[in-house]
């Protein structure tokens, strides 16, 4: 009960926001000129909500409960905290359409599915250090993931020569490129470090019930690194650069998510 308030509450500010979002790409009226200070605002109040929630599911004696449903919530949590720092330099904001109710979603889940996992809260740092850039990594591509849809969104409007709508609202193509691949790029730095860290510190790493993981993670980094690559070499762009990095994203949480899935849900 004492995190039910703080739960309901969470989920409805997210909701807000991204129905604020929503009515500033889409609605008319006052709503569509809703202050990118309004939506971080309420964004930055659900995430205080949602870190009480976080905090009482994580943490315990037994120590740290990464059920699939605690991770899903808690990449979610570091996803809207990433928005909403990076919204406050980049245009970045308009992302909450879909990040927004994502979050709500997961702490919903979380509430009604709750899931153990249990890491010992004394264990290494190293393995500490790997969970952190990992979820990092995680967090920072699926925002990359629902840029990029953005943009394959404004890149077949503009092919149509359909600039109307709340295509008017975004900043311009090239823009939206250049911001996708410097998070692209933060994510691969992220997921390098946390590729390393598990190599280095983790003893199991090719065990049966984590060479899937390790596999499809590796072969997500391979995806982003010849991305990245092709951006710096051969400059690509527009729906080449959106295909790989979807490719790369359904991998990489494939490899998480779809793991835990699998190991939690359908194995028990």
């Amino acid at each position: 009960m004492s995190s039910q308030i703080p739960s309901i509450l969470a989920i409805i500010f997210y909701l807000l926001a991204g129905g604020l979002v929503t009515a500033r790409l889409f609605g008319r009226g006052s709503l569509s000129n809703v202050s990118k200070t309004t939506i971080i605002t309420l964004g930055m109040v659900a995430l205080l909500l949602h870190s009480q929630l976080l905090y009482q599911s994580i943490f315990s004696q037994k120590g740290i409960n990464l059920g699939i449903f605690n991770a899903f919530s808690l990449v979610c949590w570091l996803i809207v905290l990433m928005l909403i720092i990076t919204a406050i330099r980049k245009p970045i904001e308009n992302l909450g359409i879909v990040l927004f109710p994502l979050a709500a979603l997961s702490i919903i889940l979380e509430i009604n599915l709750p899931s153990n996992r249990f890491i010992s809260s004394s264990g290494a740092w190293q393995l500490q250090a790997h969970i952190l850039f990992s979820f990092i990594a995680y967090s920072l591509f699926t925002i990359a993931m629902v840029q990029a849809i953005v943009l394959y969104i404004q890149d077949k409007h503009l092919r149509n020569h359909q600039p109307g709508g709340f295509i008017r609202s975004l900043p311009p193509l090239q823009s939206m490129e250049y911001l996708l691949f410097q998070i692209i790029t933060v994510g691969y730095a992220f997921l390098t470090i946390g590729l390393i860290t598990g190599g280095l510190f983790l003893e199991d790493i090719f065990t049966k019930h984590l060479t899937h993981k390790t596999i499809l993670s590796i072969i997500a980094w391979v995806i982003f690194s010849v991305l990245i690559w092709g951006r710096f070499r051969y400059g690509w762009r527009g729906r080449k650069a959106i295909r790989w990095t979807l490719g790369g994203f359904f991998t990489l949480m494939l490899a998480y998510f779809g793991s835990k899935l699998v190991l939690e849900l359908v194995l028990a």
